[in-house]
This record gives structure tokens, C-alpha cells and sequence, in this order.
């Protein structure tokens, strides 16, 4: 039995070392890789992990070789065995007489037999090929370059003298890294002058060194922030990621004041948002074309860090025309194709999966994000439409005129307006202030031009015709801007501009008119559109309910402009009753007799009413800046150096008017220079050289009139003696 034992540990010790080796080569890479990404003390950690598991793995692999796969492996190996090595491992008080003479019989067979050898065949070929794997990938990993590689710290350089009395803690070496994001794919680098640029949410790592060691030491920023440094060993170390630029300065306890009042300074280089161009169509709005079945659409995506692989494409088909206007939304994931920081996302719409028919519109817009961790910026392409032409109809003729349609299908919906200003109430919570009013005055906007595209029904142009949504024209010249340019009721002297009308006049007469035929004089010269009679397309009852609805969407736009969704509400409602009710009429009539103009009333003309105009004789009020502070700190500047300056109250101002400043940080260090020294004429003139742009532009002055020669001067005195 001890002889089978020793065979048994010879088995087990040999597939130990074997499982061992196939398992144990695959460590090196292991470690190579966690050492080149995690650095040299977690890599080895790791290792550890991963040795405790292969010896669990040799563990269980050698306690399959029990005794069971002895007796197998004996009775497969030894014919002498007779299959009966397991009498081998019973117990002697359980045998009987056959059973004991055959165990007798197999213990003399192997006490007298040779040693033998009951290791199984082991696949040396899979070793080597796994050593020979493992090897290429450590060499792989070792060789490779890596743009991210660093010292554990930053090197530190050492800086320029400063006078310092003995025993002052002086700066002698300094250093910082700054590890960008990961999203960015920035290498990290060292700056030796503790300036520099670095991306938004880069990792900053300060390491300093003072002779003599002060007891304490910070970076403190502009702001106020204080940042501790902490000692370890020789050197001061500090870490701060980087939210906005800044300027810092070192203070060491005991310190040269030269030293703690050297500025230092950070800039902040911005994420940008990701920038889209749309490649086709090339126009916004694009017009069905016969027999066209697919609408291609091409974007370009661009980031300054890189752009996500996958975009969303909002497709929104609307269906209907006047109040019976249905949107059926769905969305599309697209797949850009080009490098990291540009792509491009190509894609065509199947118009009859889709369901677009005649009269429709299909409206597309595409959404897509940066890398930027942990949250991604989106940019939305402008929208995209598609329109299928309705039908032009037939004209009919009348008894009075010529047929149109009440309510044209190019009408901005008032059920939509309501349902709008609804959902905006719904968000009201989740929404800030500004953005709840910019989302409520936009409502307001497509209120007003709903309200226009009415108004034209009664002859009303005091604000102008806005354009037409169906206009193909890309032209901005719209003529909404223009409240108060061409009201009713004006004089009739008063001249127009050319382009004041979104619309033709006419043409020119074929022929002057004739005297004594006011029907040649109104074609030449006559405007007939400031006649309501002539201008209307309504019949009076229409009209009247068609100017109820034009008052309570005046009152709805009011206060929709005004951020108050919820009181423009009721007057929403009652506009989209009376638009109903004008629905039912079936036709409106264009008059064909000639207009009766309003006689003019006489008594409203050269009157001579100067009620409100301003005086000769009263006296030029002097302009005031809207804001005096910067002109009165560039005058106290102006002034000599005993002069004090007030700095709280620029500090203040530079607080309050960070957009009107193109470089705070200049400001802020300009500022401290001369807070420590007082005296300096070179840090005054830097400071109000920096103000001098953010100046108010003085009013413009009145010119006094030249005196003129000796005839003019004989002139006026004859003129103020004639006076007298």
C-alpha cells in the first residue's frame, strides 16, 4: 500500500505543477497591463487576487484525483489488477475468504512488479502555446507607446530667486500636472511655472518645496477659496480639479511677502457643445416632388473632443388642416460614420411606410451628444420639413363675387396654442423662472401671428403681414417689426415708405387720367385697401365674430408675453369659441363695386397743435451714464497716488459685470497689484487702461452756431434790435 501511496502523490504533485503553470503564465500580462493603466502598487494587488485564484483552481483540480481515480486508473493500467484493485483500499474485517486471498494475491503482484506510472498524458503543446501567448501580449504591453505615461509625481523645477531674510521659508522647487478628462483624450503634462491652460474638469496636482519647512502653507485663490497644502516628507502637495479660471498665490507661514504676493494663473479651456450642419436638403422647407418616394437627409456632426456614435432622428408627421390638425411623433437611432471628433449620419425616410399623404407635413430634427462625462452635451438641428401641396381647388363665382376658403390650411391652430400653454403649466415645476417665461412668451409669439394671419380678414396692417409658414423664401426682411408705420386714419399727406405693404398695389395705368373721371384718378393714385369694405373678404356677421376672437387672442397673447400662461387661458378659449363659429361660414365674398371713401374731415388738418412739443426756450439737460461707477474709478485712478482708490467697490462691480468684462482675471490681477502697492504709477495706469474700454461713449455734444463774418454779425445784431 505505501508503494500505490507513493504513485498517488507522484500523480497529484505532477498535475499541480502542470494546472500551475497553464494558469500561472497568464499573471505576467496580467500585471503588466494593471501596472501600465493602474500603476505599480495596484497592479499588485491585482496579482495577488488573481494568484489566490489559480491556486484555487489547482486546488480543485488536484482533489479530482481521489481515490476512485486511483482504482480506475490501476485496473486501467495493471492487467494483473484482475479489475480488482479496489480489495486494495477495503477494509480486512469486511472481506471474506475468496476476497482476502485475492487481495493477498494483488499486494505480492505489486510488491514484486516494477514501479509504474500512472501520471495521465499531459498536453504540453497547450502550455506552450499559452506561455508563447501570454509572452507576445506582456511584450505588446510593455512596448507600446503610452502619450498618458507620467512619474507617480510631477518633476519638480526649480524657481527663480527670491529675497529672503534668514530663516524665511523660501520657494526653491515647484511643479504641476494637469490630467485632463478621460472623455478628451488629452495626454497629461507638467508645468514648471504653475500656469497654464487646461480643460474643463482637468485634475490639478500641486507639489511644492519650501527651504526652510514654514509650519503651514495653502494656495489661496482669487475668490477667497483657500486650498491647504499637505506635507509629505520634503514636499507640499495639493489636488483641485478645475472649474473656472482663476488666479492663486502661495502662502507659506513665515514667507518674503514678495513671494506670497507673486500671482498665479489658470485658464479654463471650455467644452464646447457639439455643432451640427445640416448637408441635405439645403433648404428648410422642401416641397413634394412628383413621383418622389423617399426624402433623403444627410447631417455633420463636430466636437472639439468627440461625438457619440449614435444620434436621434424626431420624425413628427402632421396630418389635417385648420383645428383638425393630428402630429403622430416617432423617433429613429442613426449611426455615424467618420473619426472621433466628426461624423457624419446619413439616412432616407420611407414616405409611404411612413403614411405622408396629400396635404401633409413631415417635420425631422436631429439630436446629438458629446463624449463629455458624466454629462453629455446636446445640440438640436434645425427643423426639417417636408410638405406634400394640397389640392388648389376650384374658384367658383357667385352671385356677389368670387369663392375662397374661410380658414386656410396654413393657419397656426389656436386648439394648438391651448394645448401648448396646458403642457407648460404641467412643467411649470420642473422649470426655472427664465426658462418657464422664454417657453411662455414663444407661445405668445405664435399667438400674435395667429392673430395677424386673421387680422388680414379685416383689413388690419398696423403691424404689418407677417410671412406666410409656407413661404419657400429663406428671406428674414419680415415686416413684423414695423408697429404703427401704416395706420388707418392718418394723414393723407404724409408719405409712406416704398416697402411698407407685404403686398402688390397693382400695376401702373396703361394711361393718365383722364380730368373729371374719378375712376382714372382712384386706378393712378387711389389705396384702396384703407377702405374696410374693400378690404374685407367677410360677410358683417362673420366679421364681427371674427374681431370678437381678434380681441381675446390680443388679451391671450398679453399675457402669454408676460409669463402668465395661466391667466391667458380663459381668453384662449373664448378666441378658439368664436373661431368655430366663423368656421361654419361656408363662403365669403370679394365685393366688385367700387369703394366710398370717408370724406376727410377738415377740421383735423393744419390745425396747428404743437400740445407736448418741447420749448426753445428751455435749457439742455445734461446727459447721466446709465452706469457711473467705471468713468468715477477711472477718474479716482486719474488722480495721484495719495488719492485712495476704492477697490470693494470695483471688486463689486467686477462681480456684477462679468459679461462686460472680456478678461476678468486681467482685472482681478491688476486689481491685487496695486492693492499691494499703492504707490506704483506703472499699476494705475495698467488698471485704467484696462477700464477704459467699458466706458460710456459721452452723449452727443451741441455745436454752438459759427459767428460768421462781419455781414452775418451786422445781420443778426439787426435782427435782435428789431426784437427789442
Amino acid at each position: 500500500m505505501q508503494r500505490i501511496q507513493h504513485w498517488h502523490a507522484q500523480v497529484r504533485r505532477s498535475r499541480a505543477i502542470h494546472l500551475a503553470l497553464v494558469w500561472g503564465v497568464w499573471l505576467v500580462p496580467l500585471f503588466a497591463l494593471s501596472a501600465r493603466w493602474l500603476g505599480v502598487g495596484p497592479a499588485c494587488a491585482v496579482v495577488v487576487v488573481a494568484i489566490a485564484a489559480v491556486a484555487v483552481r489547482v486546488w480543485r483540480g488536484v482533489r479530482r484525483l481521489d481515490r476512485e481515480w486511483l482504482v480506475r486508473r490501476l485496473n486501467a493500467l495493471r492487467s494483473d489488477m484482475d479489475d480488482s484493485a479496489d480489495l486494495l483500499f477495503a477494509e480486512p474485517d469486511s472481506l471474506r475468504g475468496l476476497q482476502r486471498l485475492q487481495r493477498e494475491r494483488l499486494q505480492r503482484r505489486i510488491e514484486a512488479g516494477p514501479d509504474s506510472d500512472l501520471r495521465e498524458p499531459q498536453s504540453w503543446r497547450t502550455l506552450a502555446a499559452g506561455a508563447t501567448i501570454a509572452l507576445a501580449l506582456t511584450a505588446a504591453v510593455v512596448l507600446w507607446p503610452q502619450a498618458n505615461r507620467m512619474p507617480a509625481e510631477p518633476a519638480l523645477s526649480p524657481t527663480p530667486p527670491v529675497a529672503a531674510a534668514p530663516g524665511q521659508p523660501r520657494l526653491v522647487a515647484q511643479a504641476l500636472r494637469i490630467e485632463p478628462p478621460r472623455y478628451t483624450g488629452l495626454p497629461a503634462r507638467d508645468e514648471p511655472s504653475l500656469e497654464g491652460r487646461a480643460p474643463e474638469g482637468a485634475t490639478l496636482r500641486w507639489r511644492l518645496r519650501f527651504q526652510p519647512q514654514p509650519a503651514q502653507a495653502a494656495l489661496v485663490f482669487h475668490d477667497g477659496e483657500r486650498l491647504p497644502l499637505r506635507r509629505e516628507g520634503e514636499d507640499w502637495s495639493a489636488q483641485r480639479a478645475l472649474a473656472k479660471s482663476s488666479l492663486y498665490r502661495i502662502e507659506a507661514a513665515g514667507a518674503p511677502q514678495a513671494q506670497s504676493r507673486r500671482l498665479y494663473r489658470l485658464d479654463l479651456i471650455p467644452d464646447r457643445p457639439p455643432q451640427l450642419r445640416v448637408l441635405q436638403p439645403e433648404r428648410g422647407l422642401t416641397l413634394l416632388t412628383r413621383g418622389q418616394k423617399s426624402w433623403p437627409l444627410a447631417f455633420e456632426a463636430s466636437d472639439d473632443y468627440g461625438v457619440a456614435a449614435g444620434a436621434r432622428l424626431r420624425i413628427v408627421l402632421a396630418q389635417g388642416s385648420g383645428e383638425q390638425i393630428t402630429f403622430r411623433e416617432r423617433s429613429v437611432e442613426l449611426r455615424g460614420s467618420g473619426d472621433a471628433t466628426r461624423k457624419r449620419f446619413v439616412h432616407a425616410l420611407d414616405l409611404a411606410a411612413l403614411g405622408f399623404a396629400v396635404g401633409d407635413d413631415l417635420i425631422v430634427q436631429l439630436s446629438v451628444s458629446d463624449n463629455r462625462a458624466p454629462q453629455p452635451q446636446t445640440a438640436l438641428s434645425p427643423s426639417l420639413i417636408l410638405r406634400w401641396p394640397a389640392d388648389p381647388g376650384s374658384d367658383a363665382t357667385g352671385i356677389e363675387g368670387m369663392v375662397k376658403t374661410v380658414l386656410p390650411a396654413y393657419f397656426r391652430s389656436q386648439r394648438q396654442i391651448i394645448i401648448d400653454a396646458e403642457a407648460l403649466l404641467a412643467q411649470r415645476r420642473k422649470l426655472d423662472g427664465e426658462t418657464f417665461v422664454k417657453k411662455s412668451d414663444a407661445i405668445g409669439v405664435d399667438q400674435r401671428l395667429l392673430r395677424l394671419r386673421y387680422g388680414q380678414f379685416l383689413g388690419e396692417e398696423a403691424e404689418g403681414e407677417p410671412k406666410l409658414p409656407t413661404s419657400d423664401s429663406d428671406d428674414d426682411h419680415a415686416h413684423d417689426g414695423h408697429e404703427g408705420e401704416h395706420r388707418h386714419g392718418d394723414r393723407a399727406d404724409a408719405p409712406a415708405p416704398a416697402d411698407a405693404h407685404d403686398h402688390d398695389h397693382g400695376a401702373p395705368a396703361a394711361a393718365k387720367p383722364v380730368f373729371g373721371e374719378s375712376g382714372s384718378v382712384l386706378q393712378e393714385f387711389g389705396h384702396t385697401h384703407d377702405h374696410a369694405e374693400a378690404a374685407t373678404l367677410l360677410d358683417p356677421q362673420t366679421r364681427a365674430l371674427l374681431k370678437s376672437a381678434l380681441d381675446q387672442m390680443w388679451q391671450s397673447e398679453l399675457h402669454l408675453r408676460q409669463g402668465q400662461p395661466q391667466q391667458a387661458l380663459p381668453f384662449a378659449y373664448k378666441a378658439l369659441g368664436f373661431i368655430k363659429q366663423v368656421q361654419q361660414a361656408s363662403r365669403i365674398y370679394l365685393a366688385r363695386v367700387g369703394p366710398e371713401l370717408p370724406p376727410i374731415d377738415e377740421s383735423r388738418r393744419l390745425g396747428g397743435d404743437r400740445a407736448g412739443l418741447a420749448r426753445r426756450e428751455d435749457a439742455l439737460a445734461a446727459a447721466s451714464a446709465a452706469d457711473p461707477l467705471p468713468a468715477q474709478l477711472w477718474r479716482e485712478l486719474q488722480a495721484p497716488a495719495s488719492q485712495p482708490v476704492d477697490y470693494a467697490a470695483l471688486e463689486r462691480w467686477l462681480g456684477a459685470n462679468q459679461a462686460r468684462v472680456p478678461d476678468p482675471l486681467a482685472f482681478a490681477a491688476a486689481l491685487a497689484a496695486l492693492r499691494d502697492r499703492p504707490d506704483c504709477g506703472e499699476c494705475r495706469a495698467r488698471l485704467r487702461g484696462l477700464l477704459w474700454p467699458l466706458l460710456q461713449p459721452p452723449a452727443a455734444a451741441v455745436r454752438a452756431r459759427e459767428a460768421g463774418d462781419a455781414r452775418d454779425r451786422r445781420y443778426f445784431d439787426a435782427l435782435r434790435q428789431e426784437a427789442r
